[in-house]
């Protein structure tokens, strides 16, 4: 089975495997690259690995408004639940834990990055996801330095990995190519970068890099493109 890997810009993705829609850290409203509107956005299941607002902003309203289940650490699903989103479907979760669900499964991996709500308060730990389905495994580090234990993540073969590579608040270009040595992905898609000024970046000049120096291939979207594995 294909599945197909939509960006909208900064860590914001829409997967399509079979039937199934997942929408990952949905910012998009203030997004100055997104290419749609929360309003536009569908999914069966949402996806959020941490509480900062560049990740969280438009999650309470598409799950009111889509039903979707939403997976997230504990600290972030009970923030959902205060949002005014009545009936909101949450399956709480934190690093190390997995669990199975129509499309496949989701693990949630340690990301080393900080986290907190909009309002300054505590949001538990960030996460990185990683995903199995479709018959693929696919990795998004999201908000995260580079930390040796990807190499953990890589024991089972990764189709593709998705890295920020925007540094200042993430991993920048050149960790994200030690990064992708450690993960012996497939294919690598940048994320995190030329959201802003601070975190803009030469994208071409990474995936030259990327060639030059691993064996993964380098595959760069400009937002509401997509993929196909």
């Amino acid at each position: 089975m294909s599945v197909k890997i939509t960006w909208y810009g900064h860590n914001c993705w829409l997967l399509e495997s079979g039937s199934h829609r997942l929408l990952i850290d949905p910012f998009l409203d203030e997004s100055p690259t997104a290419p749609i509107k929360a309003a536009d956005a569908e999914a069966d299941f949402l996806l959020v690995s941490h509480g900062h607002f560049d990740h969280i902003a438009d999650a309470a309203a598409i799950a009111k408004r889509t039903g979707a289940l939403v997976m997230a650490n504990f600290e972030v699903g009970e923030w959902l639940k205060g949002q005014g989103v009545d009936g909101v479907k949450v399956v709480g979760m934190n690093p190390g834990g997995g669990c199975d669900q129509p499309f496949g499964r989701i693990t949630m991996t340690l990301a080393h990055h900080s986290s907190s709500f909009p309002d300054g308060s505590y949001a538990g730990v960030a996460c990185g996801l990683l995903i199995e389905t479709g018959e693929k495994r696919l990795y998004f580090a999201c908000d995260t330095a580079l930390f040796l234990d990807m190499k953990l993540i890589a024991i089972e073969k990764l189709d593709l990995a998705v890295l920020p590579i925007g540094d200042l608040f993430t991993m920048g270009p050149e960790d994200s190519i030690e990064a992708i040595k450690l993960l012996t992905p497939d294919r690598v898609l940048p994320c995190h970068y030329n959201t802003w000024p601070p975190i803009e970046q030469d994208v071409r000049h990474w995936a030259e890099q990327v060639r030059i120096h691993t064996a993964a291939e380098p595959v760069v979207l400009e937002p509401g493109a997509s993929l196909t594995l």
